[in-house]
């Protein structure tokens, strides 16, 4: 299983960026997928997750400025950022909880992709 993500960029503040991950291989279902950050010198964060049935959770440092989505036919989850922020920049993952068969799952990553909201 891959994940591969696409979208990161250059932004000046206030700008938007959409982020996306496709992930690809031999799955069954995929559950939870979820998008995290780490910036420079700090810890990977949760920025946003979403459930296989739509539910959507959020960091309080990101809620009314992001947007999580999923596509379940295609495998992907998006991530559209308004309003960014200085604060936003880091390399962003997404993250997928893949489900092999009745029995097997695993967590996969994908390789991030970087962020930069200038100001």
């Amino acid at each position: 299983v891959q994940l591969q993500a696409f979208g990161g960029g250059l932004v000046q503040a206030g700008g938007s960026l959409r982020l996306s991950c496709v992930v690809s291989g031999s799955i069954f279902r995929i559950n939870n997928m979820a998008w995290y950050r780490q910036a420079p010198g700090k810890q990977r964060e949760l920025v946003a997750d979403i459930t296989s049935g739509g539910r959507v959770n959020y960091a309080d440092s990101v809620k009314g400025r992001f947007t999580i989505s999923r596509d379940n036919a295609k495998n992907t989850v998006d991530l559209q950022m308004n309003s960014l922020k200085p604060e936003d920049t880091a390399d962003y993952y997404c993250y997928a909880d893949v489900l092999h068969n009745a029995l097997f799952r695993r967590d996969y990553w994908g390789q991030g992709t970087k962020v930069t909201v200038s100001s």
